[in-house]
């Protein structure tokens, strides 16, 4: 049996009660693209440790406050 660690993220909600941030004014901010953001949100793409903290700068919280470890069984 195998562990499967996901990260959970909270970036959708930090972006959207940032006077509605887009996310192209996110990404603008943070140097990447509109479609990285979209990934991250949906769970689909975990960013780099940088991209992370960059991220956290923004919303002037942890790293913490916008990810989370969830550790899971692996189905396979």
């Amino acid at each position: 049996m195998k562990l499967r660690h996901d990260i959970h993220n909270h970036l959708r909600r930090h972006r959207l009660l940032t006077e509605r941030m887009t996310q192209q004014e996110l990404a603008d901010l943070v140097g990447v693209t509109r479609q990285t953001l979209l990934s991250i949100e949906k769970g689909n793409y975990n960013p780099s440790v940088g991209l992370a903290l960059r991220l956290a700068g923004v919303f002037g919280a942890t790293v913490e406050e916008l990810f989370e470890l969830a550790k899971g069984e692996n189905d396979g």
